[in-house]
């Protein structure tokens, strides 16, 4: 199994195809040559191994990064 985790892209550099992401307040440098749509810094990329594997609609990633955020807190009794 998988998981890729969304970033918003807060640097790019688009000669060199990589970006900064920021996911969770972790910035990460990844590269961006598997994207084959447009994207800007504002936009979210889903990340897996230090790749980015494709662009999500702002609402996907605020849904997987919530969903992601309440599986990882502990579980309240």
């Amino acid at each position: 199994m998988c998981l890729g985790i969304p970033g918003k892209v807060i640097e790019l550099n688009k000669n060199e195809q990589w970006a900064i992401i920021e996911s969770f307040g972790v910035r990460n440098k990844i590269l961006t040559m598997l994207v084959d749509e447009d994207f800007d810094i504002g936009d979210y990329l889903m990340v897996h191994a230090g790749y980015a594997i494709g662009k999500i609609d702002i609402e996907q990633a605020q849904q997987t990064l919530q969903i992601l955020k309440k599986i990882s807190e502990p579980e309240q009794e």
